[in-house]
């Protein structure tokens, strides 16, 4: 359309206004139709996982918290509260305390020991020809059963043991020492339990670094870095959730450490105070090896809860130390 004026011609400006199609009501209700199906099935479905977690897990971990505040040996006994004398009675026994610290610096110190080797794998392994055989060698020790293991490295340090017999071989009797004595029996086995596990780690630890682009370490090659720079600015960032996943896995095992105790102590009796960790000491609580015969049910709870506790914490503090930004590459 054309306005005139003053004899010339203003065409004028429509505006077309585009109005969006109302939805579909065939859609509406294809959506709330499937919403409504799934609400359905979602009870259903998630019910019986559910009771299943529940009978299994969640009401004999609270039972176990029940029988920490109670004096109770068993069926055909008296069940009886005594609130958190259980708890108190533990943390003034000089043999619960004992057991206390062998199980914190069994934790710290072959989690020390085992992550080193970890990383140290992930620097020589990542290269090296025929690293497949190589990752195998190294996971079969985790293979063998700890009882196993601690049968194994009893008799290889008896004083008249093979290492001791190989010291006097090679002339050097003067290193021939009681392995199983009060001072080193703990070393023994931490050190047998250090063999036992790293090969676990090593394999955990190189999957991750298996999915790590080599164009970054042809990159990182190109600028020079060593080896040991590769793995500092390379591998280390790209696999730190992997770490904390597997310091999380140790501390759990850790704190429960006793196979390897038990079949490395178990033939001479009760295992010595200074080769007994938390879930030693609970063993022989439960099976009466402290008091004579008879089970203490409920000082084996408290060591239970504790137990649980002090695994909380300390994955906690290990996934705090591995708190980071994410990496994206």
């Amino acid at each position: 359309m054309v306005f005139t004026t003053a004899g010339q011609s203003v065409p004028e400006v429509v505006d077309v206004v585009t109005t969006p199609s109302a939805p579909s009501g065939r859609d509406d209700r294809a959506r709330s139709a499937f919403a409504s199906a799934r609400g359905r099935m979602y009870w259903p479905l998630l019910l019986p996982a559910l009771l299943l977690y529940l009978g299994v897990f969640v009401l004999p971990s609270l039972f176990g918290v029940a029988v920490s505040l109670a004096e109770w040996s068993g069926l055909g006994t008296e069940f009886t509260w005594v609130g958190f004398t259980n708890y108190a009675d533990l943390l003034a026994s000089p043999i619960f305390l004992a057991s206390f610290g062998n199980t914190l610096l069994l934790t710290i110190v072959v989690g020390v020991a085992v992550f080193l080797i970890a990383m140290a794998a992930m620097v020589v392994l990542r290269e090296a020809r025929g690293r497949a055989f190589l990752r195998a060698a190294v996971f079969i020790p985790f293979m063998i059963s700890p009882i196993a293991i601690g049968l194994a490295v009893a008799f290889l340090f008896n004083p008249k043991g093979l290492v001791n017999a190989a010291l006097g071989v090679v002339g050097l009797e003067t290193l021939q020492l009681p392995w199983l004595g009060a001072d080193l029996v703990f070393r023994v086995i931490m050190l047998g339990l250090v063999w036992n596990v790293a090969g676990f780690y090593v394999v955990l630890l190189m999957s991750a670094v298996d999915g790590i682009p080599p164009s970054l370490y042809e990159a990182a090659k190109l600028e020079g870095a060593s080896l040991f720079q590769q793995f500092r600015y390379v591998t280390f960032p790209l696999t730190r959730d992997m770490i904390s996943v597997a310091a999380v896995l140790w501390v759990i095992a850790g704190i429960k450490t006793f196979e390897i105790i038990i079949a490395f102590t178990g033939a001479a009796g009760t295992p010595p105070l200074e080769a007994r960790t938390l879930a030693v000491e609970q063993y022989l609580r439960v099976t009466g090896g402290r008091v004579g015969g008879l089970a203490q049910l409920g000082d084996a709870a408290a060591i239970g809860v504790i137990m649980t506790l002090v695994t909380i914490v300390l994955i906690v503090i290990s996934r705090r130390i591995a708190r980071r930004e994410v990496l994206e590459y």
